[in-house]
């Protein structure tokens, strides 16, 4: 369970525009250290979070202490027309991989600076940002590497379900995990 002097809030892509600077300052933090160095970069990243926040049904979670963000969650309804399950290094059936609206929400990013971690916030912007979706499913990726992000997910019902990625081009290599919604677990947003 998070500090009781956490406070969690779910925004929309225009009040999360608003935070620009500290998403960037936060995820540029956690991209310095394995085993997420040199996966995304900041300008990437910036470019990445204009358009996907312009996305409809776009949301983020964030995790304050006061007015120092802590961490933050953001994902959005994947489209019939996403590239989400291109570059499989094993293809999916269609039925897996096909994209109708309502179907699957994609948790996009997951973040929490490194000095507040092991304290629940992880956990409980997960449930956040995936309670009350009306989506079928939803779907992340991870690095393979990533050892105590795997094993959070494995305990919060994601199961992995491709990989994704090309080394050959240069593109770090992903575990794509897919859960079944609604999360079902109860909140406390203290």
């Amino acid at each position: 369970m998070p500090r009781s002097d956490i406070t969690f809030q779910l925004l929309d892509g225009t009040q999360a525009a608003a935070h620009t600077d500290e998403l960037l300052v936060l995820h540029a933090e956690v991209y310095a250290n394995p085993p997420y160095a040199r996966t995304d970069d900041a300008a990437l990243f910036a470019d990445r979070f204009r358009v996907q926040r312009r996305q409809p049904g776009f949301v983020l979670a964030e995790a304050r202490h006061g007015a120092y963000l802590v961490g933050y969650a953001a994902g959005m309804p994947l489209r019939p027309s996403t590239s989400w399950w291109r570059d499989l290094t094993t293809p999916l059936p269609g039925e897996v991989t096909s994209e109708y609206p309502g179907r699957t929400f994609a948790l996009v990013d997951l973040l929490v600076r490194a000095s507040w971690r092991r304290q629940g916030i992880a956990a409980t912007l997960h449930d956040l940002i995936l309670s009350n979706r009306t989506e079928e499913r939803a779907t992340l990726t991870v690095l393979p590497t990533a050892t105590p992000a795997q094993k959070a997910f494995q305990k919060w019902g994601w199961r992995k379900l491709a990989r994704t990625g090309d080394p050959r081009r240069g593109s770090p290599v992903f575990d794509v995990l897919v859960t079944t919604l609604p999360v079902t677990r109860e909140l406390d947003l203290k």
